[in-house]
């Protein structure tokens, strides 16, 4: 039988998939592999029903810079009535810090706050140098 030029047999016509599904099982493999590596790191919120230690007693030699944080971002030192600005809280900070060395840091974030600000508070007192920062809740 005589073949007609520009048409291929029937052995021509058909593709072999092997080499396309080895790709796509090696792809897969990777990804596999790959993904069982990674790892999330999160920060855990540790409650009050996790911590059973009594806090200890407060005297004015050892006293806690103490942030409230209210439900509308309202930033509150120490209970004063006033609130402060983010741009104040290092200030704060640094001069509480000056006149009580062993002070810790301590917020207290209302529920219906952004993390955004106490996250803030946080940074702020790590550049400050504090040692111990807390959370607490209301």
């Amino acid at each position: 039988m005589k073949k007609i030029a520009g048409r291929k047999s029937e052995d021509d016509a058909k593709i072999d998939l092997t080499p396309m599904l080895d790709v796509v099982f090696i792809l897969l493999i990777f990804f596999v592999v790959t993904a069982t590596f990674l790892s999330e790191t999160a920060i855990s919120a540790a409650s009050s029903d996790n911590n059973n230690d009594q806090p200890p007693p407060e005297n004015d030699d050892n006293r806690n810079i103490l942030f409230e944080i209210g439900p509308n971002n309202e930033i509150i030192l120490n209970g004063n009535p006033r609130p402060i600005i983010q741009t104040q809280i290092r200030s704060n900070i640094d001069r509480l810090k000056a006149e009580n060395p062993a002070a810790s840091v301590i917020i207290q974030p209302d529920p219906d706050s952004d993390v955004v600000t106490m996250v803030g508070i946080m940074d702020a007192a790590r550049q400050a140098g504090m040692a111990s920062i807390s959370i607490v809740e209301p």
